[in-house]
């Protein structure tokens, strides 16, 4: 697994030389205070590339470079992303019901890993994430994935609310696992394109986002535990998915 710091860039020229080269970014720290030419640039392209910028004290900064970091560090993705409007009409064009993952507000980076592992196992055509509240495609993320982050697209957008409402306008069927549903996943027609919500364990799919989807679901539980852990719960989910469209394929 490739060191931290192998996974950063730091210093004006060198960040702005990387996302010009179109080097992929999870995200950009920039020190409070800073102004002029070079923020205002990195924080327009960045809004067009949909990287998100935090401004940082610069102790947080010194604690990840000892040298000149100029204010601004950059972390490198280990995954290159994709636009969802620009993959849509390959998977269209070969004939087969697009299956999308959403996550939404998914934070660790080792069940991010995890999901894509189990995503592009089970026939998960790309894994939707917004810029903000989501865990980094770093190098754990690409060990605990077993390499599924390197073979499943993984598309970026301005937020999972943006990227649901595409897709609904698209055809797709927007299915949502909500504790709060009175439905089994296995009482649902998982059929046609469909994109899948899963949110995080703390507080699940956002508001918004339910009221967008056509129906939710609930995976049975017998046990006291209040939930699943979210990696486990989307492979329960994907595995419905997938035999579902099994026996609809007859295969």
């Amino acid at each position: 697994m490739a060191d931290f710091k192998d996974q950063i860039i730091f210093g004006k020229h060198p960040l702005w030389d990387a996302i010009d080269s179109g080097q992929p970014i999870d995200k950009i720290w920039l020190q409070i205070g800073m102004k002029g030419e070079f923020v205002s640039d990195i924080r327009d392209v960045c809004k067009q590339k949909n990287i998100p910028v935090q401004m940082v004290p610069k102790e947080k900064l010194n604690k990840l470079v000892r040298g000149n970091h100029q204010g601004a560090i950059g972390f490198v993705s280990m995954v290159e992303y994709e636009n969802l409007e620009n993959l849509l009409p390959g998977i269209f064009e070969k004939g087969k019901a697009p299956l999308i993952l959403v996550l939404d507000g998914i934070t660790d980076v080792r069940n991010i890993g995890a999901i894509a592992r189990t995503a592009e196992c089970l026939g998960v055509h790309a894994i939707v994430v917004g810029k903000k509240n989501v865990a980094r495609m770093n190098a754990e993320a690409m060990k605990t994935s077993a390499g599924a982050l390197s073979k499943i697209p993984v598309c970026r957008e301005k937020s999972p609310q943006a990227a649901v409402e595409y897709l609904k306008l698209s055809g797709f069927t927007i299915a949502a696992s909500d504790l709060g549903a009175e439905q089994d996943v296995s009482e649902q027609d998982f059929s046609g394109p469909l994109a899948i919500l899963v949110g995080a364990e703390d507080r699940g799919v956002h508001r918004s986002l339910l009221k967008e989807s056509d129906f939710t679901f609930i995976i049975p539980q017998s046990g006291t535990t209040d939930s699943l852990n979210v990696s486990v719960a989307a492979g329960i989910i994907l595995y419905e998915v997938a035999r579902q469209r099994k026996q609809i394929n007859g295969l």
